[in-house]
């Protein structure tokens, strides 16, 4: 229910030809306690009034020269996103009730009027009218704030995970509150970390730290974006990423490989701006993988098995500036690239492996 003291503040305007007509209706309103109320004897203003002002209600006599009330209601069509018109109609005739109805008008005053039925149509009608304006700006808050939380929903997960959690909106809470949960046959793994980054992080101040942090990681995600790789989480100075889901593709190994050689190139060009050069060390690994979200709050889209421990491996026993690969990541990569032999290593929880150092893209 709309208070009464937001009624008497509603924006009025009263059409009439006849000054008499318009002063009566003016002083009936004003001693009800409306305030805002304007007055035109032009029909021909109304549209223009009313596209500027923007009338709460509009009390319209049908008629008058010039321009009858049923003329001024199609040109008040189309304004506002109301649907239907803030008339209220003045006429003495019954058959031109229904018309002014389906032209959009709110209701109508017979004449001669009563002023007890005048003062309560006037007010029933601003009741209606604001409580439905009034909803349908809670309306579009809701859209705004629903919008804005399916954009964060998207910023913090795949599309296609975060849709698959949106339709869940309708179950219950159990089924909410369901891990999701996905096997992969086979993906590519990649972890870079910034190397000497603990040292850094001791001379300069944590301000400078985190904007440096920010500079590197958005052009990893610039490149991550471009080549389809989904962006699993940060882990201090190390960026993780992952291509071949949630969406599986063939060309998974190809993805992280031009990733990886495309973030030095990143970080060669973040040097040449900046006042504190720094250097990655890159590993990825290839094979299966269980990804998901668990838990029942904070959701994180993360990654687990054999691949993910091993590519952490590549980045840790690999050398800065250069990008460490299992030779099943070798194996995996479909399109022409440069390798580098780095013969059989012992890698810590792993033993002896075979691995590489993926150069350059070569040509065909």
């Amino acid at each position: 229910m709309i208070h009464i003291a937001a009624l008497l503040k509603a924006k009025l305007l009263i059409v009439d030809d006849q000054a008499a007509k318009v002063l009566l209706l003016e002083r009936l309103l004003r001693s009800a306690g409306y305030s805002d109320i304007s007055s035109t004897q032009n029909p021909t203003e109304v549209v223009g009034l009313h596209r500027q002002n923007r009338y709460d209600l509009i009390l319209l006599d049908l008629n008058m020269p010039q321009m009858d009330g049923f003329q001024v209601m199609e040109g008040l069509q189309g304004i506002g996103p109301e649907g239907t018109l803030p008339v209220l109609v003045i006429t003495a005739q019954p058959n031109e009730k229904l018309r002014a109805l389906k032209l959009g008008a709110l209701d109508f005053i017979s004449k001669p009027f009563d002023i007890a039925e005048v003062l309560a149509r006037v007010q029933n009608l601003l009741q209606v009218r604001l409580l439905n304006l009034e909803t349908q700006k809670l309306y579009e808050q809701v859209l705004i704030e629903q919008d804005l939380s399916e954009r964060l929903l998207h910023k913090v997960l795949p599309q296609a995970i975060a849709e698959r959690l949106k339709g869940r909106s309708k179950l219950t809470a159990d089924h909410l509150n369901q891990a999701i949960v996905d096997s992969y046959a086979n993906v590519t793994v990649l972890f870079a970390d910034i190397v000497g980054f603990t040292a850094f992080s001791q001379v300069v101040s944590p301000e400078v730290m985190v904007d440096v942090l920010n500079d590197i990681f958005t052009r990893f995600d610039l490149i991550a974006e471009q080549w389809g790789l989904e962006k699993i989480k940060t882990i201090g100075d190390c960026y993780m990423a992952a291509a071949g889901l949630p969406v599986e593709v063939p060309d998974h190994a190809d993805r992280a490989a031009h990733m990886s050689l495309d973030m030095l190139v990143a970080i060669q060009d973040f040097n040449a701006s900046s006042q504190h050069p720094l250097n990655i060390r890159i590993g990825m690994s290839t094979g299966a993988a269980v990804a998901g979200v668990i838990g029942k709050s904070k959701f994180l889209y993360d990654l687990w098995g054999d691949v993910v421990n091993t590519a952490s491996r590549m980045e840790s026993h690999g050398t800065a500036g250069r990008i460490h690969m299992s030779d099943a990541t070798r194996q995996a990569l479909t399109q022409p690239f440069s390798f580098e032999h780095c013969g059989v290593i012992e890698v810590k929880g792993k033993g002896a492996m075979s691995t590489w150092f993926l150069n350059r893209r070569a040509l065909n």
